[in-house]
């Protein structure tokens, strides 16, 4: 079920939200209906994934009652390694096997290990609850508030990666406050930009990155169609993601609940460290307080921060995907960070255009890496950037959303900008929006709706 099909639309998102407010009164029962929901939307998508989520949930808490009860224990440890070790084997088992047997002359067949949606994210999610746990910064929650602070339909699949500390304590608040309407019209407003974002951009520009990048697996590129790829999918993954991200941020809103923001305009940084701060803000924040800071951080010396930084980046890359190309990346972008703190410390300038210009064609070419299927279609494509197979020609289909998308990337407003500060509340802007949403609604209607890019992480 996903966020922009028509089902949800007009059929879950409307009956759950109803049930919410008709429960609203009581605060047991209106987490009920959202636990209840939660997990009806995550079976939607398969109804194994179910128990695995369940059972992880309740060993999660179970382990921060025990460590309440006997905080002498290493407790946490024993949750986190034991989160580490699911997501391990669903993940990365047929990754490091297949890489072994390829180191021994081998041939390896892949198991038929099942990969739960989102794992990746609710796994995070528990971990950083464990690890303040730890520090003495968290308590063990009642089990209905856990439940509701790992499932929340609106972030379970893709996030944002939700802290227990930005969340829980507000179950407490009636959603029926004063803000009541204010909070379902602007998580509306919300809602219907990032739905705008994915249905009128990232699903166009992708047929454009996903037919070039075809290519590429059997063919050189040229200039042209190289640029064009890369520029397709550097369009397609922000308006993708952030999409998703405003849709989750705004469908909570409708619940009178407030998750962080995930992007700030990530394609205007001058610098590779201001693209990280950015981009994916909640994974950028947890491999900072949590990986980052307890390897050492910036304390240590310039060889220190550029190894920390490397094998930040190079985890975080793993996380991306069991894939050598999402590795490499990783690094990459771990040597670009190193870098950049080595200049940031040795006091040079740059001027903040060229700054811009360095950061988003370095971005760029990262994208290929982690769009490309292997390293020969990277190569391919990285090739055909640096000019190696000649200028080339290629035919650009909709060329409005590339145009709209850019425009929007580099010179407009943030979607929270425009749903949650920029907009009054004026009665008339219910008609536009209402409009637009129609004309998604009917849209997605139109063919098969596209899975959300992070939803394979």
């Amino acid at each position: 079920m996903l966020f922009q099909s028509q089902i949800f639309i007009l059929v879950f998102l409307p009956v759950t939200l109803a049930l919410y407010y008709a429960a609203a009164g009581s605060r047991t029962l209106r987490q009920i209906v959202v636990v209840t929901a939660s997990l009806v939307f995550y079976g939607a998508w398969d109804v194994r994934f179910v128990p695995l989520l369940v059972g992880l949930t309740l060993a999660n808490w179970l382990i921060g009652r025990l460590h309440e009860a006997n905080p002498r224990r290493d407790w946490p440890v024993i949750g986190v390694v034991l989160n580490l070790a699911v997501l391990g084997v669903c993940k990365f088992t047929n990754f490091f096997a297949g890489t072994f047997a390829a180191l021994l002359g081998m041939t390896f067949s892949p198991w038929d290990i099942i990969l739960p949606l989102g794992i990746s994210f609710f796994v995070f999610q528990k971990i950083s609850y464990l690890v303040d746990l730890r520090r003495g910064q968290a308590h063990a929650y009642p089990l209905l508030d856990f439940f509701m602070f790992v499932t929340f339909f609106p972030q379970l699949i893709a996030g944002p990666i939700v802290r227990h500390n930005e969340i829980i304590e507000q179950f407490a608040a009636d959603p029926r406050r004063a803000e009541m309407w204010e909070n379902l019209s602007r998580g509306l407003v919300l809602y219907s930009i990032g739905a705008a974002k994915k249905l009128g951009i990232a699903d166009y520009v992708s047929q454009v990155a996903d037919r070039l990048f075809l290519a590429a697996q059997a063919a050189p590129a040229s200039a042209a169609e190289a640029w064009t790829a890369a520029g397709a999918f550097t369009l397609q993954i922000y308006f993708d993601f952030s999409g998703y991200s405003d849709m989750a941020i705004g469908l909570a809103l409708m619940f009178g609940l407030r998750m962080p923001y995930n992007f700030d305009a990530p394609y205007r940084a001058t610098s590779i460290r201001d693209f990280w701060r950015r981009w994916h803000m909640t994974l950028s924040r947890f491999l900072r307080d949590y990986l980052y800071i307890p390897m050492g951080g910036n304390r240590g010396g310039g060889l220190a921060q550029a190894r920390n930084a490397f094998i930040t980046m190079l985890l975080a890359g793993l996380w991306h995907g069991a894939n050598w190309t999402f590795v490499v990346w990783g690094g990459l972008h771990g040597v670009a960070l190193a870098i950049n703190g080595a200049w940031a410390r040795a006091g040079w300038r740059m001027p903040a255009l060229l700054g811009w210009a360095l950061t988003l064609v370095f971005v760029m070419a990262g994208w290929v890496l982690f769009r490309a299927p292997d390293f020969a279609t990277a190569w391919t494509m990285l090739r055909g950037m640096a000019g190696l197979e000649g200028l080339g020609h290629v035919k650009v289909d909709h060329a409005v959303a590339f145009v709209i998308g850019t425009a929007i990337a580099l010179f407009g407003p943030t979607s929270q900008q425009v749903a949650l500060l920029r907009l009054r509340p004026v009665h008339w802007l219910a008609v536009p929006v209402g409009i637009v949403l129609l004309l998604l609604l009917l849209q997605s209607g139109t063919r098969t709706p596209s899975e959300f890019i992070y939803f394979q992480f």
